[in-house]
């Protein structure tokens, strides 16, 4: 297993920006999948080995709690030095089958932000356009029916930005027109597309009685600054009702659907995810958590590195940053 040898005063360093009680700071990692090999279409996601190492380094160096615990004694100032969560959005498959060994293995509790409409063979948009650029054959292909004219097609980079104009394409379209549009266009070109990429509710029941925390992420995962108050509000709670039926137990805790304050949601969407009764709420702006931090729009970041060393300055960096 890689080590974090090569950084001297690594663990000095965290616990001298992130010591215990009031001046505590709570850095908080997301995570999408886990996948079994490195996938050159999915570079935002580690594979299983990568996991293993960062978990690893994780469990060696913080004091790694869940996250309705990690809240709560955040705004208590009962923090302790060091303290991390770890969390997933959307629900997928991986996260039962590949993430939670290794989690278990560490001894790492985390979060699971559900958006449970997906379950049971569902699929979210962005996987129906990373499965068409990636099943395409080489050559030119046109797209002018989505207004990106023709794509010429060769090696993995043409793919990977396929995959990103294709995203931006659709990303803010209302849910279910945009389900319906990706999935006109895959069927367009004949691209068979996976339907095992989410959990099933047996894994997601089984996931929670393995002690993961479930949270809720809307149903439909929309962007809810592009919602009324009115149809916002069903969304987050009608995806926690369904979470809530399927676990026969409370859902505390919400992560907004792409999670940028201000253009993916707003203060509104705070104060009503707070009246429906959650005890907190995560973003994704990229820093560490203070007793600051507004309880519904605590703060989360996305580890991208591949080495110890980057993974360590990175979460070094959160909390130096943080404010």
């Amino acid at each position: 297993m890689k080590t974090t040898a090569g950084i001297p005063g690594l663990r000095t360093a965290l616990a001298m920006f992130s010591p215990a009680g009031r001046r505590a700071k709570l850095s908080t990692l997301i995570y999408h999948r886990v996948l079994p090999e490195p996938d050159p279409l999915r570079t935002g996601d580690p594979d299983a080995a990568t996991f293993r190492w960062q978990m690893g380094l994780l469990a060696r160096h913080f004091n790694v709690l869940p996250l309705p615990e990690a809240a709560r004694r955040l705004q208590d100032g009962t923090l302790p030095a060091r303290a991390a969560c770890v969390t997933f959005d959307d629900g997928y498959a991986d996260n039962f089958t590949i993430a939670l060994p290794i989690l278990r293995e560490a001894g790492i509790p985390a979060t699971c932000f559900v958006a449970p409409a997906y379950l049971d063979g569902g699929r979210m948009f962005n996987d129906t356009l990373i499965e068409l650029a990636a099943q395409l054959p080489a050559g030119r292909h046109d797209f002018s029916s989505v207004g990106l004219g023709t794509r010429a097609l060769a090696g993995t980079d043409d793919r990977r930005a396929l995959v990103g104009a294709l995203i931006g394409q659709f990303k803010y379209f209302e849910p279910a027109e945009r389900a319906s549009a990706v999935e006109t266009l895959a069927a367009s070109f004949g691209v068979r597309l996976p339907d095992d990429l989410m959990m099933t509710s047996d894994q997601l029941r089984a996931l929670h009685a393995a002690g993961m925390e479930i949270g809720g992420h809307t149903d439909t995962h929309p962007i809810l600054a592009r919602l009324d108050p009115e149809h916002a509000r069903e969304e987050i709670l009608a995806g926690r009702k369904r979470l809530e039926t399927l676990l026969e137990a409370p859902v505390r805790v919400f992560a907004y659907p792409n999670g940028r304050p201000g253009k993916d949601y707003g203060a509104e969407h705070a104060a009503l995810v707070s009246q429906c009764g959650f005890e907190a709420a995560v973003s994704t702006v990229p820093t560490a958590a203070t007793r600051t931090s507004h309880p519904f729009e605590l703060p989360r970041f996305t580890p991208w590195d591949r080495t110890p060393a980057r993974f360590g300055l990175r979460l070094l960096h959160a909390l130096i940053t943080a404010h």
